[in-house]
This record gives C-alpha cells, structure tokens and sequence, in this order.
C-alpha cells in the first residue's frame, strides 16, 4: 500500500494517528507456521491439532510456507503499522500467550509460543487489548505468561491483570511529540466470557462487565478521572456482543455514548463480531462497533461466508489534540490470505464500501471508496 498513508510519509503536524484493529488470533494454526511452533494438540470437539488449521488453510488458497518470519503475517499491511504517522498501534489479542498445558474445557483454546511474541514487535504493536474471552483459555498459568511475556516485550497491555486494580488500569502509551494515549480495556459477558473470569480484590482476570447500567458508567467515568491529566486521549476499547450479524444492540449505542458524554473517552474500540460493523462519529468522537477478525486461521471453514470474515480492516483515526475530536478517519482493507494480510482486489473493496455504508448510514455517517483503495469515513 502506498501513497498518502505510506511508511515513508512524516507524521502529520498538530495531529494525533491511532491505529486500531480487531481480533488478533496469533495462536492454534497461526501459532504452527511461526519460527517456534508450539505444543499443537488441541481439544476441540472435531480438531485435535493446530496442524490440522494449517492443512485446512492450504486446501482452500494453497500452499503456506514453513517456517515464515516474525513479520510474515502482517504482509502488505506492515508497510501501515510501521509508518511514521502513526502514535499508536493497539490490538485485541485474542489469544494467551503461553506453554500452559492447563487447558479450560470451553471447546476452543488459542494459544501461541511466548517465542512467537516477536511477531507483535514486527509490526511495531504498543498495546495489547486482553479483556476478552481467549486470554485465559490455558488458566492462570497461561494468564500469568502472557503478561509476563508482553511486558518482556516491551508491549503494554490492559484488561486483564493479577487483580482488578491491575485489569482496571489503563495502559499508558507515550507517543514522541505528543500528549499521553490511555487505553482501558473491558470485557462484556455479552461475548461469552465466563463470569468466573472476573477480575477481584485478589483474584487475577479480566475487567468484566456484567451489564452497560448507570453505575457501570459511573464506576468507568471515575476510574477514567482518577488517571487522566490534560491533553490525554483516551481509548475505551471492549469485547462486547456476538460474532455475526450487523445488528448494534441499543445498549450498546448507549453505553458508547454515556462513555463519551460522561467518562470523557475520545474513541469507543469496539471487536468481537467476526466481521466489520457500522461506525458512529457521536459529538467528534468515533465508535467502532465491530472491528470484526484481522489475524485469523479460519481459512477453509465454511459456514459465514455471507459475511466476508476473510476481509479485514485497519483503521486509522486522526484527532486533533487540542480538542480531543476527530479530524480524519480512514480504513485500510485487507483480505487474509495464506495466514496473512493482503491487498485487496477492487471488486471486494468495493463491496466492502457497499456493505459498511449501508451500515454506517443509520448512524449518519458515510463512506467513499479512495483511489488507493482505501476508505474515508465523512459525518456531519
């Protein structure tokens, strides 16, 4: 991808660029084509190795080479992650990152090789999301692993921690050049994480919302104040609803806009569905309702097909820092492809353009297909 939001390009003055995606699912088949592989048994109902979502990938696009690079999966989109322009790039990563053998019986577990971590620093990720329904797949041991080996990495994370002051705090992002990122992260039980997974006073998991009610708003609006200084930007990015469909739930609307309208957030991140959701920009400020998948080893599965799931978007939101509101929001299309983001063709572009505008209009917002194929975002 080149031009305007090409690697080579300086960062745009007076502006601040974050990078936001959905689902990352580095683990199971993903996992096996990494430089360290780790222990692939599994304990699905009908898979019984990792190996087996490699086999399956091949089958459907051909063949995959073995052993690829750290930077292989992230293919044409890499030359995005690591431009100047962008401040902050933040991932769901929807896998435990670990050698924990002390799986969770719940039917599908990820995990990848704390070896393979260096697969994020690839393409420069400065956050990692963990308040979703995969991070502790493999147990506290597995929890506990992959926090130890993000923060080895350099990568800050938030959602999940040793307790709820830990899965509570924000990860603080330093940008050179320009004010502090804060990302706090939350876990909805609408997405199937288990109740049991919550965070407590002195029991590790995940910042788990039970419901999107006034004193939820409140308790988030105040830990939101008590860690904020001025000229902060603040991310609140949550695993929330169902994998399929388009449908955005009236309480989530309102819960994104009570987080903006009393918590002070700039942007609302939210993933879980499989695929990409329409989009909001409420008083400036964008809501991401479905990010949908951007790394998965879902290649050869049928069922969803309808959905375009093997199409993912990066999606790049420009704010001016002196208010806080958005200036510019723009979406790069990809299509995963042999465990691994390529361009896309012109016809799913615009098919993609279709679908989201047709999403997003019942919000007021509009969407352009752009020469290079990517696709701006316009709201009143």
């Amino acid at each position: 991808m080149t031009g305007p939001i090409g690697g080579a390009q300086p960062r745009a003055p007076g502006t601040v660029t974050v990078a936001l995606c959905g689902d990352v699912m580095l683990g199971r088949g993903i996992d096996q084509i990494l430089p360290h592989p780790g222990d692939p048994r599994l304990y699905e109902p009908y898979v019984a190795s990792a190996v087996e979502y490699v086999a399956l990938a091949e089958r459907a696009n051909g063949p995959i080479p073995r052993p690829v690079d750290f930077a292989y999966v992230w293919g044409d989109a890499l030359e995005v992650f690591l431009s100047d322009r962008l401040d902050a790039r933040i991932v769901n990563l929807e896998t435990s990152i670990t050698t924990s053998e002390d799986h969770v019986p719940k039917g599908i577990n990820y995990k990848m090789h704390p070896e393979n971590v260096r697969c994020l620093n690839a393409a420069a990720i400065d956050c990692c999301v963990l308040a979703n329904n995969h991070v502790l797949d493999w147990g506290l041991a597995g929890l506990f692993e992959t926090l130890n080996t993000l923060a080895r990495a350099g990568i800050r994370s938030a959602g999940a921690g040793r307790d709820a002051a830990q899965a509570q705090a924000p990860a603080v992002l330093n940008p050179p050049g320009t004010g502090r990122v804060l990302v706090f992260a939350f876990g909805s039980v609408t997405s199937g994480i288990p109740t049991d997974w919550a965070a407590g006073v002195s029991r590790p998991g995940v910042n788990l919302l039970t419901d999107f009610g006034e004193r939820t708003v409140a308790r988030i609006a105040r830990q939101a104040e008590s860690a904020r200084r001025p000229g902060d930007l603040l991310v609140a990015s949550i695993h929330w609803g169902g994998n399929w469909g388009y449908a955005v739930p009236r309480e989530q609307r309102n819960f994104a806009h009570a987080l903006i309208d009393r918590a002070g957030f700039h942007v609302v991140h939210g993933h879980s569905s499989h695929h990409a959701k329409g989009i909001e920009v409420y008083k400036g400020c964008p809501i991401l309702y479905g990010c949908g998948d951007f790394l998965t080893d879902y290649e050869g599965i049928s069922g969803y097909e309808a959905f375009r799931d093997d199409l993912a978007v990066l999606y790049l939101c420009r704010f001016c820092p002196s208010t806080g509101r958005l200036s510019a929001l723009t979406l790069v299309p990809y299509q995963i492809r042999n465990f691994r983001l390529n361009a896309i063709s012109p016809e799913d572009a615009v098919w993609l353009r279709d679908v989201l505008a047709r999403e997003s209009a019942r919000f007021g917002t509009g969407l352009s297909l752009e020469a290079d194929a990517t696709l701006s975002v316009q709201w009143g």
